[in-house]
């Protein structure tokens, strides 16, 4: 168990270093931007991971109650400390764009209106409260409620919600595409077309669709599994499923907006990890 932990800890920040290290010796980029496109690379990479162990579960298990495999537990100890790292990759970037914002800002004043690093962690709580509290909520509740409360059970619905990342990839793309300004290009566009079927279909119906397997698997109506199921399962639904519709709307209120001023210069189709939407240059979007 601790192992496996070890090893996530070790892998999500040192996969980070490494790509921007990489970044920064081959392309020679900055070490904020190299910082920011490290951040969404490892961001996509954990969701093609969990949503591959999540393929993988979810179609070897055909009781959805009993059946168990392997992967479950073994990948949820190795990404519980992804949301941790990435609380602190994602205030790297904050931190990073506050000092670009500065120095632009004051161009030619020494400091430049960087941020004191208290006041930048004040601005970044503020600014990314949902991502934060997402994260944390997942640490504190998810992972325990995964490992331990389920008692051996339930693996199916643990695959169908590792499922949920198949978005993230989408969202770091499109994040990627909008701060290189390539929001008007034919890739942001179907990255964009893709994300609103990602996200609609493995986000905003992941929580019904939990509920329907298992009323099917119990013989019951969907209206009375909130009834049977676990106080856990209620809670973790009813605070996750709320985030990712209000979420989903901001995509779509992004896609409008897009479709309406396709010449503009705002960029559109956006959305974090992770998972949890970031804001990036003024913009909501979901992770």
């Amino acid at each position: 168990m601790l192992a496996l932990v070890a090893a996530g800890s070790v892998f999500f920040p040192g996969l980070f270093v490494l790509s921007k290290q990489t970044l920064k010796r081959l392309m020679g980029w900055s070490e904020g931007d190299a910082a920011i496109v490290s951040t969404r690379l490892v961001s996509s990479v954990q969701a093609l991971m969990a949503s591959s162990a999540g393929c993988i579960i979810a179609s070897s298990c055909r009781d959805v109650m009993e059946d168990r495999h392997w992967l479950t537990e073994a990948y949820i100890l190795f990404a519980t400390p992804y949301f941790a790292y990435d609380i602190y990759a994602m205030f790297l970037c904050y931190w990073h764009k506050m000092q670009v914002k500065g120095h632009e800002e004051q161009e030619g004043e020494r400091g430049g209106g960087v941020k004191s690093m208290g006041a930048a962690v004040i601005g970044y709580l503020r600014r990314e409260t949902l991502m934060v509290l997402h994260h944390v909520f997942m640490v504190a509740f998810c992972f325990p409620a995964s490992l331990l409360w389920r008692r051996g059970q339930g693996d199916f619905f643990q695959g169908v919600l590792f499922l949920a990342e198949l978005s993230t990839p989408s969202v770091c793309l499109g994040k990627v595409l909008i701060r290189y300004k390539q929001q008007h290009t034919l890739l942001h566009r179907l990255n964009g077309v893709l994300l609103l079927l990602t996200f609609f279909s493995c986000r905003v119906l992941l929580f019904p669709y939990l509920y329907f397997a298992y009323s099917r698997y119990a013989s019951i109506p969907v209206y009375q599994v909130p009834l049977v199921a676990p106080w856990q399962v209620n809670l973790g639904a009813g605070l996750l499923w709320p985030l990712q519709l209000y979420w989903f709307t901001l995509i779509c209120r992004g896609a409008l907006r897009q479709l309406a001023a396709p010449r503009s210069a705002s960029p559109c189709l956006t959305s974090s990890n992770g998972c949890t939407p970031h804001q990036e240059d003024g913009q909501k979007d979901g992770h």
